[in-house]
C-alpha cells in the first residue's frame, strides 16, 4: 500500500523486535529503507526510539503478521482505520508572505491605489498580506519610505496570483458600480425624423374667415359686374 503506519521508524523498531518477518516485509510496510531496517535491526539506528505496536493501534492484524512470517514474499497490508476523521478545515487569516518578498508589499500597495483606488483596504490585505496601518500611510504619503517607493504590479512580484487580482477587481466594480453621466442630446429616432407632415386642416375659426373672405370677394365681384352693365347702358 502507498500508505504508510503512524511512526513508522518505531512500528520497525516492534516489528523486528517481536516478529520473524524479514527486513524487506518490514521495510515495505513501513515504507523505510531494507537498509535503514538492517541497522535498526543491529543497533546502528533508531536507538532509544521506543517501539510501538501496531496490532494495538489497529494498523495490523495478527493474522496479517502470521502470513507474512510463514511466506518470505508476503506484503503485509495495513489495516483500514474504523474512525473516519473529516477534513481539516482552512483556516482564514492573513496572506502568508515570504520574508524576501515582504519588502516590496509597499511598493505593491502603491500600484493596487493607483490603478483599482476602487479596491478596499481588505481587499487589498488579501492580495498582499499587509495591514490597514501600511495602506493609510503608503496612500498618505507617510510611509518611511515614501520617497523612493514605486508601483510594482503585485502579480509580477509574486505576491497573488492574476486570477486573485481579478476577481477582487470584479468584486469592487459590482459592490460599487460607477454613475452613469449625461451623455448629451441625443438624436431623434427614425420613427420622427421619417414621418410625414401631414396636410394642413384649418381649425373651426379659420373655416369661418375663410368662408367670409370668400363671400366678399364674390360680392365685389358682382357688384364690378353691375357697374360695368351701367356704364354700357
Amino acid at each position: 500500500m502507498s500508505n504508510a503506519p503512524l511512526m513508522p521508524k518505531a512500528t520497525a523498531v516492534w516489528l523486528v523486535d517481536n516478529t520473524a518477518l524479514s527486513f524487506d516485509q518490514v521495510a515495505d510496510f513501513t515504507k523505510m529503507h531494507p537498509l535503514e531496517v538492517r541497522a535498526i535491526a543491529d543497533g546502528d539506528a533508531a536507538q532509544g526510539i521506543k517501539g510501538m505496536d501496531p496490532i494495538s493501534t489497529g494498523q495490523l492484524t495478527r493474522d496479517e503478521i502470521e502470513k507474512g512470517e510463514k511466506d518470505p514474499d508476503y506484503r503485509l497490508r495495513l489495516s483500514e482505520s474504523k474512525v473516519v476523521l473529516p477534513p481539516a478545515a482552512k483556516k482564514k487569516g492573513p496572506r502568508y508572505t515570504p520574508v524576501s518578498r515582504r519588502h516590496e508589499r509597499p511598493s505593491a500597495i502603491l500600484w493596487l491605489v493607483r490603478n483599482h483606488p476602487e479596491l478596499k483596504d481588505a481587499q487589498i490585505m488579501r492580495l498582499v498580506g499587509t495591514t490597514k496601518t501600511t495602506i493609510a500611510a503608503v496612500r498618505d504619503r507617510t510611509h518611511w519610505n515614501a520617497s523612493t517607493l514605486t508601483p510594482m504590479d503585485p502579480v509580477t512580484l509574486g505576491l497573488c496570483s492574476q486570477i486573485e487580482l481579478d476577481f477582487e477587481v470584479q468584486r469592487a466594480a459590482k459592490e460599487k458600480p460607477t454613475d452613469q453621466q449625461y451623455g448629451g442630446a441625443t438624436l431623434l429616432p427614425a420613427s420622427e425624423t421619417t414621418r410625414q407632415d401631414s396636410e394642413f386642416e384649418p381649425t373651426e375659426k379659420q373655416q369661418d374667415d375663410l368662408n367670409v373672405d370668400a363671400v366678399f370677394a364674390k360680392l365685389k365681384t358682382i357688384g364690378g359686374k353691375k357697374a360695368e352693365e351701367e356704364d354700357e347702358r
